[in-house]
């Protein structure tokens, strides 16, 4: 894959896991799909994963499953 920041070849894509907000109104996606480069180092979300993320954003009390999770904070 060509990518879109340097235009060389062996862009790859992966998935992660992102998160919004904070505090009560945090939000995590997991599986986002990131264009990833070695070349250049960027990461990047393509304009239709950005389009997705916002639906998903939009829609997140019918979407959203609650789950648990441990946190820390850096001391």
């Amino acid at each position: 894959m060509k990518c879109d920041n340097c235009g060389k070849e062996g862009a790859k894509v992966r998935k992660v896991a992102r998160i919004y907000g904070k505090g009560e109104h945090l939000l995590v996606i997991e599986d986002v799909p990131v264009v990833s480069c070695h070349n250049c180092g960027e990461s990047y979300l393509t304009a239709e994963t950005l389009h997705e993320v916002e639906r998903l954003k939009a829609h997140q009390k019918s979407l959203a499953k609650e789950r648990r999770v441990r946190t820390l904070e850096y001391a």
